[in-house]
């Protein structure tokens, strides 16, 4: 079983914790790093969580693309999180290369590539604490505890988020409703793209608004993804697109 790591989190945290300010006065202040300090930082981190899972045989770092297609579908998404990366941060990242596998997909960010590589490669673990995850079915380690994701409970996870929006990636949802709410309308409603345009239209927006929070609400797997032309699949439902919330699907989770 391979560990598929989100090393965006681990390499951001850890350069930052390296990361010193200098003081010299006469309104000039510098900030300063150490790579061998960053670098072992990162390097402690991936140990804790190798450690965490004991039979886990091999990591897969994945880091997101500097290009980000969701940019495409929305120009303003993430874009509060303009803050330049900690020092040594893209040297951190090439000389981890050298000593793991290291995945970077043109335009995606390593959610996408780790959704499109745990789909294709079926009995690996997706380590992240990013609740996005839950949208992927298979093993899941948040850095806390570890749970089985189940295939419907993954698709379920995608409308919900489209439904409550994340203020983090800069997409909205449906004004009012958070994830509680939304969980609360599907299990009414019933798991479906009717529930979802219900829910936009019923608060002045429309199915337009909703398909842009579910594309940019959506982690890619193997079949959203063109491997031919290395790009993504626009999310689009059917018309009856619905979830089939059949019983014995429920995920699994283990401390």
């Amino acid at each position: 079983m391979k560990l598929l790591i989100d090393a965006d989190f681990i390499v951001y945290k850890s350069c930052a914790a390296a990361e010193t300010e200098i003081d010299f006065g006469d309104d000039v202040i510098i900030v300063t790093s150490k790579f061998t300090e960053a670098y072992n930082k990162v390097k402690r981190e991936l140990k804790k969580v190798h450690s965490a899972i004991w039979d886990s045989d091999e990591m897969i770092l994945f880091f997101s693309d500097s290009t980000n297609f969701r940019k495409e579908i929305q120009a303003d998404y993430k874009g509060h999180r303009n803050r330049k990366k900690p020092c040594g941060y893209k040297r951190v990242i090439n000389a981890l290369k050298d000593d793991y596998e290291v995945i970077i997909m043109p335009t995606l960010e390593a959610d996408d590539a780790m959704g499109i590589y745990a789909t294709k490669n079926p009995g690996n673990m997706i380590c992240s604490p990013d609740k996005d995850m839950r949208q992927i079915p298979g093993k899941l380690y948040d850095m806390e505890t570890i749970t089985l994701i189940s295939e419907t409970t993954g698709p379920k996870w995608h409308l919900i988020q489209t439904l409550a929006g994340d203020q983090t990636d800069g997409y909205s949802g449906v004004n009012g409703i958070g994830i509680k709410r939304a969980e609360a309308l599907f299990k009414e409603k019933g798991y479906s793209w009717k529930t979802v345009k219900d829910a936009f239209i019923e608060k002045d927006s429309d199915e337009e608004t909703a398909l842009i929070n579910a594309r940019l609400a959506k982690i890619l797997t193997k079949d959203d993804y063109d491997f031919k032309n290395n790009k993504p699949i626009p999310w689009t439902p059917a018309a009856d697109y619905k979830i089939d919330d059949g019983t014995g699907s429920e995920d699994e989770t283990n401390t």
